[in-house]
């Protein structure tokens, strides 16, 4: 898309009465034949301030990410149309590289464009909203970020403390389209914003006692009388929630399906969940939900995936009634930048843009000079291929130098004598991000790339004290990544179950336990208890004795996690030290103490064998080939599906 084509959106706002007055019809020619009238929603989510079609941790190019190479799809869908408008569903502030650069790096002062904003200003997007991950920074740096942003933003469910809106809740713009005959109309549109109330749980420490957030439906319905006042002949939500099923009991971090039940809502554009909708096989089954027309509650809806991969459209055909337009039919299509052949390989379907990369090629090539800076050296190879099937290296660096960093702090507390554990979980694991999302590094010098690859997350460390038998839920609450198997089957059963993130496999170092996935899931996908009696935790020990469920222990983990993200027992109300530095910068400081690290899994927990003739398998990358750890039972099965190999494991 050519940069001259842009204009400025904010004038284009303010210009709204100008244009709906100078674009009306005569009533006498407008009567003529009825009008038909079709429009192009586009949106672009979850952008992660991946601009470049590169992968910063294994420093090279790739095919599958990129808001460059949306671009392209954006200008080749507004070619297809006579109508279209773009906008964006939050979270693009924070995620790669190039985000932690400008953060921690490089800075950024009042007046600066952040890289990504200044992307986002090369295509004519109408409005976007707030997602999550914008207030990982702070309130100074999401100001400094929102400033130069030359598009509207809206978000109806956050609040100053004192009451005032942090942004506009909502907008209503007059837009001039054009019929099939080329006739102009003018269409009022509004725009209502959307992000998941538990932001102040994630950010607690950047957002407590500055903002407020609530229930995303619960503001809707505050703000839509408002905003239907207005007249808009369609109101759209951008919805940076995802679609998930069941009764809703207010606060979800997952309320698209939700919100799609209010009228007044005409369109909805979801995320936050890095999906695919329509055709996400999450979305199967679920009541409401229409995965092949991609339908809430017969209302379009789409969500385009995530760092680019997609964009979204949805073509709408609307009919004047009563005066104003309305949707008679619609088509939504979430199509691709990439697509994977059977064979592995990726093959493209957008070309980067050259505009919207030039606008981030000075901090782009500054991010390449940071992510290659040495910091130390390993004695051996960190990979992740098999991070969920037994104890893995990329995991225990990781706990190491949080036992390390938190040792020091807890010796001048009262919790001085308590034993010190460590969570951490296997972040790059493959999953929904696909084969190439693992971590590799070879023996050799470690660089900031390299520490960015085991630490995906700008998390902060922060100390939780819970009891051993808030460690044993907490446990049984990481096991939940893993199917039930049938130990009387003999065909193929899937051990990892897909639709749970591997961020949420916490590993807790310290303590030696086996996983039992004969046992049902103690607790379901959200965290709340599914089966009281079920126990995939066995031989829980701590010091070589079975632990004590009474006594009290120090647990090292994230703010994530100890904010209750995940929803882990005994980790909301048990914060003994929020921690002023990242769990990233942590690891980075005991790389340089130790100048040589050799990180060796010590086999702290493992899955409990299963019979002979039970026929269980695991996907990974096929850069596992050759990689399989000592002690691991299991062997190349074949093709996985969708790039990944299948492994099966050995009694």
């Amino acid at each position: 898309m050519a940069q001259d084509s842009c204009f400025n959106r904010r004038d284009m706002v303010k210009a709204g009465a100008a244009i709906a007055a100078s674009a009306a019809l005569p009533a006498s020619l407008a009567a003529q034949t009825p009008a038909k009238l079709k429009l192009r929603v586009l949106e672009t989510t979850d952008l992660h301030v991946n601009v470049v079609p590169y992968d910063y941790f294994r420093d090279a190019p790739d095919d599958t990410v990129g808001l460059a190479k949306t671009a392209n799809l954006i200008k080749i869908a507004q070619a297809e149309a006579r109508n279209s408008l773009l906008f964006d569903n939050g979270d693009f502030l924070q995620g790669s590289s190039l985000g932690d650069y400008v953060a921690y790096k490089k800075g950024l002062k009042a007046g600066d464009t952040h890289p990504m904003v200044a992307a986002m200003n090369a295509l004519p997007y109408v409005c976007g909203t707030l997602g999550n991950h914008e207030f990982n920074y702070g309130m100074e740096f999401l100001e400094n970020g929102l400033a130069k942003a030359e598009f509207p933003l809206v978000c109806a469910n956050v609040t100053k403390v004192e009451g005032a809106p942090l942004i506009d809740p909502w907008i209503v713009i007059d837009q001039s389209l054009e019929d099939e005959a080329g006739q102009k109309h003018v269409l009022k549109l509004g725009i209502i914003g959307f992000v998941p109330p538990q932001i102040m749980q994630w950010d607690k420490a950047n957002l407590d006692g500055k903002l407020v957030a609530t229930d995303i439906v619960d503001a809707a319905r505050k703000h839509l009388p408002d905003l239907l006042a207005a007249k808009p002949d369609l109101v759209i939500a951008l919805c940076h929630s995802g679609i998930a099923g069941g009764e809703r009991k207010g606060m979800e971090e997952n309320a698209a399906l939700h919100l799609s039940r209010l009228d007044g809502i005409d369109v909805i554009l979801t995320g936050h969940q890095h999906l695919v909708f329509p055709g996400g096989k999450a979305f199967d089954d679920l009541p409401g939900v229409d995965n092949k027309k991609g339908a809430l509650n017969g209302k379009p809806a789409c969500q385009p995936g995530f760092w680019g991969s997609h964009l979204g459209i949805v073509d709408l055909e609307l009919a004047q009634r009563d005066g104003r337009w309305r949707i008679a039919d619609f088509k939504v299509e979430p199509r691709p930048i990439y697509e994977r052949t059977p064979d592995r390989k990726i093959v493209p379907k957008a070309n980067a843009e050259a505009n919207v990369l030039a606008t981030v090629k000075a901090d782009h090539e500054a991010t390449l000079v940071y992510m290659r800076e040495p910091v130390g050296a390993t004695a051996s190879p960190i990979n992740s291929y098999f991070a969920l099937v037994t104890d893995d290296p990329s995991v225990q660096i990781v706990s190491e130098a949080q036992i390390a960093y938190a040792t020091p702090l807890m010796a001048q507390t009262r919790w001085k004598d308590l034993p010190i554990l460590s969570a951490a979980a296997p972040f790059k694991s493959g999953g929904r991000a696909g084969p190439s999302f693992f971590t590799d590094i070879p023996a050799g010098p470690i660089a900031i790339k390299n520490v960015a690859d085991i630490y995906l997350y700008p998390n902060t460390i922060q100390i939780v004290r819970v009891t051993g038998a808030q460690v044993r839920e907490w446990l049984e609450r990481s096991a939940g990544i893993f199917n039930r198997i049938d130990p009387a089957k003999t065909e193929e059963q899937a051990l990892i179950d897909p639709g749970f993130p591997a961020f949420n496999f916490d590993v807790i170092d310290g303590v030696t336990y086996r996983i039992d996935v004969t046992q049902p899931s103690r607790y379901d996908g959200n965290g709340g208890l599914a089966n009281a009696s079920a126990n995939r935790i066995v031989d829980l020990a701590f010091d070589g004795q079975p632990i004590d469920e009474k006594a009290s222990f120090i647990i090292v983990t994230n703010n994530y996690r100890a904010s209750g993200g995940g929803n882990f027992p005994g980790t909301k109300t048990t914060v003994v030290l929020e921690a002023p530095d990242l769990n990233r910068d942590a690891i980075v400081r005991y790389i340089i103490e130790k100048k040589t690290i050799e990180p060796k899994a010590d086999g702290n927990w493992s899955l409990k064998p299963l019979p002979e003739g039970v026929n269980v398998t695991f996907v990974t990358s096929p850069a596992a080939a050759g990689k399989l750890p000592e002690g691991l039972k299991a062997e190349p099965a074949g093709d996985g599906g969708e790039g990944f190999a299948k492994y099966r494991l050995r009694g």
